[in-house]
C-alpha cells in the first residue's frame, strides 16, 4: 500500500468530513430515502433517485477518506531540522520577478491542495519547481499562461 504524504492539519481536516460525512450527512440521506421510498412507485419517484444518487457520492467519498487515513504518512515540519531548502509540508515566501508582487504557498499533498488558500500540490508545476531548493534560489516555472520566474525570500517550516 503506498502511503501519501499529508501534513497534520491536512489530515485533521479529512478526519472532520470524515465525521461530518458518517455523523451527518449518511444518517440524513437515509431519512431522505425512507420518505421518498413513502410516496409509493419508485420508478416515477425524483426525490428518490435524486437521494440514492447522493447516497452514493457520500459513501463513495467516505471510502475515499478512509483510503486516504489508512495510507496517510503524516509529515510534520514543525518538528524537522530547521534548514532554508523547500520540502513538504513548508511555507515558501517567492517574489514574482515580472511583477515584484509576494506570494505565499505552502506545499501539500493532493487531498489538501487549494490554491484559493495558497496550499500547493507538490506535484504541480510550481510545487516540482520549489522542492529541494534553498532560500534566495531563483526559479523558473511553466505555466498555462508562459513562464513565470519567482525568488525565493523565505522557507519557513510552520
Amino acid at each position: 500500500m503506498e502511503k501519501i504524504p499529508i501534513t497534520s492539519q491536512g489530515l485533521e481536516k479529512i478526519k472532520k468530513e470524515l465525521e461530518e460525512l458518517t455523523k451527518i450527512k449518511r444518517p440524513k440521506i437515509i431519512l431522505a430515502i425512507a420518505e421518498a421510498r413513502s410516496h409509493g412507485d419508485l420508478k416515477e419517484n425524483a426525490e428518490y433517485h435524486a437521494a440514492k444518487d447522493e447516497q452514493a457520492k457520500i459513501e463513495g467519498r467516505i471510502i475515499k477518506l478512509n483510503d486516504l487515513i489508512a495510507r496517510a504518512n503524516v509529515i510534520d515540519v514543525t518538528k524537522l531540522e530547521k534548514k532554508d531548502n523547500v520540502i513538504f509540508g513548508s511555507t515558501v515566501d517567492l517574489l514574482d520577478l515580472e511583477n515584484n508582487k509576494k506570494k505565499t504557498y505552502k506545499i501539500v499533498g493532493e487531498e489538501e491542495a487549494d490554491l484559493a488558500k495558497n496550499l500547493i500540490y507538490f506535484k504541480s508545476p510550481i510545487g516540482k519547481a520549489l522542492i529541494g531548493k534553498n532560500k534566495k534560489d531563483l526559479i523558473t516555472v511553466t505555466t498555462p499562461s508562459g513562464e513565470k520566474n519567482f525568488e525565493i525570500i523565505e522557507v519557513k517550516y510552520i
